[in-house]
This record gives structure tokens, sequence and C-alpha cells, in this order.
């Protein structure tokens, strides 16, 4: 299911992360306290009048330069930060929220990110470019909505004034917005197997695709994804309809500024969301990166499938001991991820890219197995037996039965005394327990838990 997208743009200070908050519903910090994941959260899930969507907080510009000094309104470099952040935004969202202060009054950098996207939205009739919504923030008495007034300058119709902090205004900012938000799309009825090339800015993505291509040589068409979203290609391999999605459209041209570069998981997020297997790439010539992190993220909380492809193997002095190695020095960080297998590439010259689509079939058929009823149980059995659930509480949790309710990914519903009882870590050894007998390999295994009605 593919979710609209709502950026929310705008100057720093004017309270972009405590309306991103808001509007999904948590007070969250930057960093995500999931167990074992550590990456900044960039995109959250909201819900407004039977709409579901997702929110981008565009916070993370920096306006200081080097020297930490602050850069002043008029400054070159601080005006090429904001009309970056204000087209990439637009050309990646459904609706864009420029958001400015009520307090600190009309500005040069809310006019010039006002200029920048009523020019783009001109140049582009309105067709692709997504609809502005003027907000109008910290409008937390009357004198200061009614001072709301004064951004009608900007030319960008009617401001909504509101309080991110206290929630006030942000019901009718809301109900404008999902108004014309585009419906939540399924994916394309088709029996093609979706593949997604994910990964940061030259990590090698387009000469995957291209070699992928390229020695394929069954090309049946390029077909356009959803708006905005890049060029897919399908493709014939060993009999078998394949639709790799290409993630390749943002570039690193020069030096990409602070807070910018984050856009690319826009459409990596996206393609996540509509591939069956994401094949992450990872650069083997460079460290791994909190944007990696991000992208592998995404794929993990959209229970999609995953291959790790460290690419760029060519560029790295080995021995015979270098593949374990480098695999080792991985896992620690993706050690959400930890059922993906691992293949060392190098699209440049060809390197095992010969495996990467057979192994990515063979994830998703692992993705699709079904346990039947009866082995499932004997396996809670024998894992319960070789190390029951402890208590904390003086209550111990009981598993009756389980039975797999889905695929893609593997769903099992287990049923239990009281759910609050599983603490996650047993959870987890019930997965790994589960893995020793089916591996799943690339998949990740959901557990649903059901209290067993008296």
């Amino acid at each position: 299911m593919q979710q609209a997208l709502v950026a929310i743009v705008g100057r720093p200070n004017v309270g972009k992360s405590t309306l991103f908050n808001r509007l999904i519903g948590e007070r969250l910090a930057i960093v995500d306290d999931t167990p074992g994941t550590t990456r900044d959260r960039l995109i959250g899930d909201a819900f407004w009048n039977g709409v579901n969507f997702h929110v981008m907080d565009t916070g993370g510009i920096d306006p200081t330069t080097g020297s930490k000094q602050p850069l002043s309104l008029s400054s070159a470099d601080y005006v090429d930060q904001i009309r970056q952040q204000a087209i990439l935004a637009a050309q990646e969202a459904d609706a864009v929220l420029l958001l400015v202060d009520a307090q600190d009054g009309l500005t040069p950098a809310d006019v010039e990110i006002a200029q920048i996207l009523r020019k783009n939205q001109t140049k582009h009739h309105g067709d692709t470019w997504p609809p502005i919504y003027l907000v109008v923030n910290k409008a937390d008495n009357q004198t200061l909505r009614d001072q709301a007034l004064d951004f009608y300058r900007l030319g960008l119709g009617d401001p909504y004034p509101i309080s991110a902090l206290h929630g006030t205004g942000t019901g009718d900012l809301l109900d404008a917005v999902v108004e014309k938000l585009p419906k939540s799309r399924e994916a394309e009825q088709d029996t093609s197997v979706k593949i997604a090339i994910v990964g940061k800015p030259n990590v090698g993505k387009s000469s995957l695709l291209n070699r992928l291509l390229g020695e394929e040589r069954a090309i049946v068409s390029p077909i356009a994804g959803t708006t905005r979203d890049a060029i897919d290609s399908q493709i014939i391999y060993e009999g078998t309809p394949l639709t790799l999605i290409d993630t390749a459209g943002i570039r690193r041209r020069g030096k990409i500024i602070p807070g910018v570069e984050r856009y690319s998981v826009i459409r990596a997020l996206k393609a996540i969301e509509r591939c069956d297997v994401a094949l992450l790439l990872i650069d083997a010539t460079s460290e791994l990166s909190a944007q990696d992190l991000h992208i592998a993220g995404f794929i993990k909380d959209a229970w999609k499938s995953c291959v790790v492809l460290v690419n760029k193997w060519d560029a790295v002095e080995k021995d015979t001991f270098t593949i374990e190695e480098f695999k080792q020095k991985l896992k620690p960080a993706l050690n959400f991820i930890d059922y993906a297998p691992y293949l060392f590439i190098s699209a440049k010259t060809g390197q095992r890219v010969n495996q990467v689509l057979p192994l990515a079939l063979r994830v998703q058929q692992e993705r699709l197995v079904r346990i039947s009823t009866g082995q499932l149980n004997r396996l809670l059995m024998d894992a319960q037996h070789r190390h029951a659930p402890t208590s904390r509480t003086g209550q111990i949790l009981k598993i009756y039965y389980g039975a797999q309710v889905d695929n893609d990914p593997p769903t099992f519903l287990l049923h239990v005394n009281h759910p609050r009882l599983a603490h996650f870590t047993y959870l987890r050894y019930l997965e790994n327990q589960l893995r020793q007998h089916y591996p799943f390999s690339g998949t990740p295994i959901r557990f649903k838990l059901r209290a067993r009605k008296r």
C-alpha cells in the first residue's frame, strides 16, 4: 500500500519538528529507541479523517558555517540551502506545508522560499507539483492570529494560523490537506516480482541497474512508476517476469548540503513500499553511514525482504578472509536485519552481479513459504521445553497454540494467556528457533499475539 507524503519545509526554528510530532501524534526525540535500531526519525505515519499518510520532517539544515558563525538571512549559502530544501521536498511530496513564524513576522528567508515554490508551481502548471499550504506557526493568541494576515504577501493563498505546541488550528489545516491528498494506492496488479534497488547516493545503483539490464538483454519495456517516482524496468529472467525499481534519481552533485542529502531516502521509502525484495547497496570503500541505516530501517519497518549488496568490492584490498571479516564488521550495525544475506559485488566490473537476481528470487520464494499448523506447534512446544518463558511479575507466558495466518511477510498468530507477558527477547528466541528449521532467508517474521478467551 502506497501512502501519500506530506513534507514540512521552512527556515530553522519555526517549529517544523514540533509540528511533525503533533501530526504523527507522538512526542519523539530525534533518535528512535526501538531495540536494535539507531536512526534519525525522519518520516512518521499520520491519520486524519480516515486517511493514512506519511509526514516528513525536514529539520536538519544547519544554519551555521564551518566557522560556526550564524549565516545571515541574505547569505548566498543560506539561500542555497533553503532553495534546495524547498525544491527537493516539493518534487518528492504529495503536499507541502511551508511553515513560518507568527512571532518573527515575515522574513527575507520566508520570501525566498515562497518565491521558489511559487515559481516552480507556475512552471509545472500545477499538474505534477503538489499543493502548497502556508502554515503560520506560534500563533498562540488572537493578536498573533490577526498578524498572520500579513503573510498573504507571500502569494501562496490563505494562511493557516496554528500553534504546533498546543495543537490549536491543526485540525482545520489537516482537513484541507487530506481533502486533496491522493488516495492510498495498492501495488500494481501484476505477477512480476518487484525488486527495488535502494541505497544512499553514489553507491552504484545506476551502475547495477545498467549491468543487470545489459546482461539479461530481455527488456520488455520501461514503465512509469507512480507520480514523481523513478522509472521501472521490466525484464524476463529465466522465465520469471521481474520489475526492477530504480531509485537512482537523486545524484550527488558536488558537495551536498547537510540535511538535503537526506531527501534521497524519500525515494527509497516509496520504492520499498512497492517492492517484494529490496536490494540494499552498501559502499565497500566507505564507512557505514546513518543514511545506510535509515534505508535499512525503512525496509525493516515495511516488513519487506532484503538482500545486502556490498558494492565496489573490486576497489578493496583483500585476501581470502576479507569477505567474512567485512561482514562481521557490518553485522553489529545492521543487526536489526540480521536475517538478510550478504553478497559482495562490483557493478563496475560485473563481479558476482550474475548472482544478484537468483539470490533475490530465492529470498522471494522463502518469503512465501507456509508452515503447517501441526509442524509449527511442534516447533513451539520444543522451543518452550528448551527454554521456558521467565516471569518478572509472578505470571508466566503460556503459549497454547499457533498458526501461520499470512505470508508476504510470514505472519504467525500465537494464542496466549496474556500478550503483555511476552517480552520481545522471548519472541526473538522463538524466531531464532523457527529459523533453524525454516530459514526464511532475507525475510522478516512477524508474530501477533491474541489472548485466549476464557
